[in-house]
């Protein structure tokens, strides 16, 4: 390619800068849009890593290594062997690993044996003690003398010191300064004389160094590990037992593109141990470890690339439509240059030179936006809130870099593709497809409108036979199953119904206009001919803003449901802000029934006269009630009441039907406290608060037992509570109450005082509504000062914090938030680009409408209702689609297993609030596309206008 032609490249770019700045945009935001998801995978891993790690510290750390060498039984040790994997372990196996270890450890031993004291010790001759003998790496740095002093690096007259640990010595009946004779059984005519000159203990019992387990070392003389390998092993030949090397590598900072490097690390490391030192070999290892991790890495950014697909596509769509914009503009100049002898592969090459300089820039400046995605998705605390909290450690790797390269490939392919098929025409035959503009496009052509919609009502069915649920992702949310699938076929439903609609377009123009042609006004008869003649040209800005505005709404809808279920879900199951249970003190009192037929308090009555006499005494257990009134005046409390849930046996008309769930509740402080969803009961909660304070024997139960023995309002019930039949009349009768799930089973709410009026004191909860932001640890702390000890405590604010901090349920929120984002952004841009262009190239249609007679106020009224019937329409359908899709596809969030049995019952969520976003969006788009034609028309100069030339 010659410089003349750069140079025109560039001269070209710069007369279209705004169409190549747009491109731009698209790149800019395909990349960042893309490499945010493998960024913010990256540093969600780290947290579940941190997560981890955390979860694991009872036991070994996660990345703990464990190698061992066994000898076998009779063999002689192979010393240069034996250092050489001792060097290799040393100082190649941290390296090969990558990351750095908390903890190192060489453990050597040689067979253990029956010690006999020497005739200088005053030690009990008649116990028969089996100790071994080995060496300890670092134990010096990690114990503090007990008794006596440190073992030395050398030996005096064949005499070894050696220390045990502290409580070793004692459990041996051992002593400082005791020498000992220690058989070598190796055919070796060999005895080692150990002498024990102190003892040590662990600095920190917690510390990974002691992994092996301090009572497994109660039987171990530890000498120096200078002593160990030149005396032991090699001065006196003694074979080794078997050694071990413990390494605990620290894993946060993992990066899910070393996870596979890592695996195929350790599986080499086998080999190369086994070739330093026969029967050497991996006993632990993190390989179990980096296959969890590696597992919700992949489900994670499948899920999340799978919500992004529809999004990231439309950004593609976007960019090959400016692409096609720019190059009809061009196409002109294409077809001259091809005539003037310019070929076909000069001219692609220059659009290629020009795709790939963008995208130069766009893999520049797309990585940090994504950045600052991925940051943002990080962030999501729910759809569209973004809290400031501690960041996921977002950073920049390879995986990310690598997926925005394929964006911008995919990109200019995309762009690249017109370019070819114009490069290829000449301007003979440039002029005959301009006089065939009308022609359908392919897609009507192949039906592919059809076919698509095909397939979207083939996945709702899946969906509706419970079928596509089946694929896990491991992203549940509550008991809420977030599918990939449920974003993909919604999005490619969205897209076939907008293009079913385009097809339906002209028909639609062409039937309004054939009705009413003798009565419609000059500007709107112009704008339906315009319209129905050159529909094609306004189908890509139709279709950009029904998948826009459709995907917008979808997307919205679902983080809205998913959000408002998930934490809906979690309030009913606490049914308040803070559950507090307090412990009870109880005391048991025994005593005789009279033959007077008397009884305990709650207990069973008694037979009469003789029969009374002799039966078993009644054990009752009375409790002491804390202090209730506390729980009102702390700090921080708006409200509190007490709760009483119990069970107990259900009787109507004298005939048992099971057992249920008693609650007992103060009905004003109930009604301060307790969360209710107003929309689950036929009336407003209060109303049958009121009604439990009508009567006190009043119950209210559940709808379906009231369905199942036909009970009704006024009818009286028996519940056996502690052994004593109490009786109840039925208030109310409701499907739900807070905490209360009548499918598994069914619930009384009674009078709390009626209840203990009837039978003897059983332990209640507290239930506290609080005050926004405050804590609960100061109020246990206040209790514990007030003699009030707590059983449990439960906060529902906890659990929804930790709900939201979960990193997929984060990463789904964020990328649709951002989904949403970035289509209102493309569809305004989208919007705005088309009708700038549209309107620059119709400059001489416009100039022979205005010296035909028509108005500058008719010509912008035939634009607005041009704008009205193809934008307009395009926006309604794409919300009303949006819509439809959301109320057909959205009900299969819940997983097969709860369907039925799912409380509060699953609802679909549209906010005013996204909605309003929305409107807002279309009305700048409305009114700046109508500032545009007004600046158009008014710069419009009729004798420029019509001239001979083209349009430009």
């Amino acid at each position: 390619m010659g410089i003349p032609l750069l140079r025109f490249l560039f001269r070209k770019m710069w007369n279209t800068r705004w169409m190549t700045l747009s491109t731009l945009l698209g790149l800019i935001v395909a990349v960042s849009f893309t490499v945010s998801i493998p960024m913010y995978s990256d540093g969600s891993l780290k947290r579940v890593v941190a997560k981890s790690l955390q979860e694991k510290s009872d036991g070994m750390p996660a990345g703990s290594l464990l190698l061992r060498y066994q000898a076998p039984g009779g063999t002689k040790t192979d010393v240069a062997s034996l250092q050489s994997v001792d060097q290799f372990i040393r100082e190649q196996v941290p390296q090969e690993i990558g990351f750095p270890h908390d903890v190192y450890v060489s453990n050597k031993g040689i067979r253990a044996a029956e010690i006999t004291p020497t005739a200088s010790t005053n030690v009990d001759t008649s116990r028969v003690r089996t100790m071994s003998l080995g060496a300890l790496s670092g134990l010096a740095d990690k114990t503090e003398i007990g008794l006596g002093k440190m073992y030395s690096d050398s030996h005096d007259g064949g005499v070894i010191e050696a220390v045990l640990l502290d409580e070793a010595l004692y459990r041996n009946d051992l002593h400082i300064g005791d020498v000992f004779e220690y058989p070598v059984y190796s055919g070796l005519d060999l005895v080692l004389k150990v002498k024990i000159v102190g003892t040590v203990k662990a600095k920190n019992d917690t510390d990974p160094y002691w992994y092996q387990g301090q009572d497994s070392m109660m039987n171990t003389f530890y000498i120096s590990e200078k002593v160990f390998n030149d005396y032991i092993l090699k001065e006196s030949k003694v074979p080794l037992n078997q050694a071990s090397w413990y390494y605990a590598f620290d894993l946060r900072e993992i990066k899910t593109s070393q996870l596979t490097p890592l695996g195929r690390t350790l599986d080499r490391l086998k080999i190369e141990l086994y070739q330093h030192l026969k029967d050497t070999k991996i006993e632990m290892s993190f390989a179990d470890v980096l296959d969890e991790f590696k597992v919700q890495s992949v489900q994670l950014q499948t899920l999340l690339f799978t919500l992004a697909a529809p999004m990231i596509a439309m950004v593609f769509y976007f960019i090959a439509m400016n692409a096609r914009q720019a190059l009809d503009k061009q196409r002109s100049d294409i077809a001259v240059l091809r005539s003037r002898g310019a070929g076909t592969r000069q001219i692609t090459m220059m659009y290629l030179i020009e795709g790939i300089f963008l995208g130069a820039i766009a893999l520049l400046i797309g990585p940090v936006v994504g950045w600052f995605m991925a940051k943002s998705i990080g962030s999501a605390n729910g759809f569209l809130t973004f809290v400031d909290r501690q960041s996921i450690p977002v950073s920049f790797n390879s995986q990310a870099i690598l997926y925005g390269s394929i964006a911008v490939v995919i990109a200019i392919i995309a762009s690249i593709i017109p370019a070819v098929v114009f490069a290829r025409a000449s301007i003979v035959s440039y002029k005959q497809k301009l006089a065939r503009s009308d022609q359908k496009p392919f897609w009507q052509k192949w039906y592919l409108d059809i076919v698509l919609l095909g397939l979207s009502g083939y996945g709702y069915y899946m969906f509706n036979e419970r079928q596509l649920l089946t694929f896990q992702t491991g992203m549940t949310t509550d008991q809420l199953q977030v599918n990939p699938f449920l974003f993909f076929v919604p999005a490619l439903s969205i897209f076939a119904l907008g293009l079913f609609f385009l097809r339906l377009f002209p028909w639609i123009l062409r039937f309004v206009s054939w009705i009413a042609k003798k009565m419609l006004p000059v500007p709107l008869y112009l704008t339906l001919t315009q319209l129905s003649r050159s529909a094609t040209s306004y189908y890509p800005l139709m279709i950009l803003l029904i998948l826009t505005l459709g995907l917008g709404v979808y997307n919205a809808s679902a983080a809205r449901t998913i959000d408002t279920n998930s934490t809906e879900r979690t309030l009913y199951k606490y049914g308040a802000d803070v559950i507090m249970k307090a412990v009870w003190e109880g005391n048991a009192d025994v005593s005789e029934n009279q033959n007077n037929g008397g009884g305990n308090n709650g207990g069973p009555p008694g037979g009469g006269g003789a029969g009374g006499q002799g039966q078993k005494p009644t054990k009752m257990i009375y409790n002491n009630e804390p202090p209730f009134e506390i729980f009102k005046h702390l700090k921080g409390v708006e409200a509190a009441t007490r709760v009483l849930e119990t069970k107990g046996s259900v009787s109507v008309s004298g005939t048992s039907i099971g057992q249920g769930n008693v609650v007992g509740i103060d009905n004003l402080d109930f009604s301060k406290v307790a969360w209710f969803r107003n929309d689950l009961f036929p009336v407003h909660p209060f109303n049958y608060l009121n009604l439990l304070g009508t009567y006190e024997n009043a119950v209210i139960i559940p709808t379906n037992v009231a369905t199942k023995y036909q009970i009704k309002p006024g009818d009286l019930i028996s519940i056996s509570l502690e052994n004593q039949p109490v009786e109840f009349v039925v208030v109310g009768i409701l499907p739900y109450w807070p905490t209360q799930y009548p499918k598994q089973s069914p619930f009384f709410v009674a009078n709390l005082d009626y209840i203990y009026d009837q039978v003897p004191l059983i332990p209640y909860k507290v239930w506290l509504k609080m005050e926004p932001k405050a804590l609960v640890a100061p109020l246990i702390d206040e209790l514990a000062k007030n003699n009030v000890e707590l059983a449990s405590v439960d906060d529902v604010r906890t659990e929804l914090v930790k709900q939201n901090k979960h990193p997929q349920r984060g990463g789904v929120f964020g990328i649709l938030s951002l989904g949403f984002l970035v289509s209102i952004i493309i569809s305004l841009i989208g919007y705005l680009l088309f009708w700038f262009f549209n309107l620059s190239g119709r400059v001489v249609q416009f100039g022979v409408l205005r010296a035909m007679g028509l108005s500058r106020k008719q010509l912008t009224g035939m634009l607005l209702l041009e704008q009205i019937f193809t934008a307009g329409l395009s926006i309604v359908l794409g919300v009303l689609i949006g819509k439809l899709s959301s109320i057909l596809f959205l009900p299969f969030l819940q997983t097969t297993e709860n369907v039925n049995m799912q409380v509060p019952p699953f609802r679909i969520v549209f906010d005013a609030k996204d909605t309003t976003q929305l409107y807002i969006v279309v009305g700048v788009m409305m009114l700046t596309g109508a500032a545009l034609l007004f600046m158009h028309i008014r710069r419009l100069r009729v004798h420029q206008a019509v001239k001979m030339g083209e349009e430009r």
